[in-house]
């Protein structure tokens, strides 16, 4: 199971080349990728984003939040605000959807290291 942050698949969408491009088309013709919630948020905010392009990424396979979510991403972004490292309130939410469901992040975005560093994140990072 794989999750893409919003670097990766506007990369993706863009049609920009790259490893982490490559690893996510993969994994959606394995139907191995499942919808982080704040990302879908993120995409659908683009008012350029074609319709068909956002039925298509609604349909994906949603990564469900779990009760004491909102704590757990607290508690989380502090642990890394704690150790003077940045962590966007977006980064938090996404990271703890994806340590909640055991879920790989698949990012360009060098500041969800943090995160993969004080908490279980497992990172796919690739540029």
């Amino acid at each position: 199971m794989i999750a893409a942050d919003t670097s990766t698949w506007i990369a993706f969408l863009e049609g920009s080349g790259g490893a982490d491009t490559l690893l996510l088309d993969q994994a959606l013709r394995d139907r191995q990728v499942f919808m982080v919630p704040v990302v879908l948020t993120e995409l659908l905010s683009d008012p350029k984003l074609p319709a068909v392009v956002s039925e298509t990424l609604s349909e994906l396979p949603m990564l469900e939040i779990e009760p004491g979510y909102w704590q757990r991403a607290g508690a989380l972004r502090a642990k890394v605000l704690a150790k003077r490292r940045k962590a966007r309130l977006g980064d938090a939410l996404i990271a703890q959807s994806c340590i909640d469901r055991g879920a790989a992040l698949l990012t360009r975005d060098r500041d969800f290291r943090a995160f993969a560093e004080t908490a279980d994140l497992d990172l796919v990072l690739k540029f």
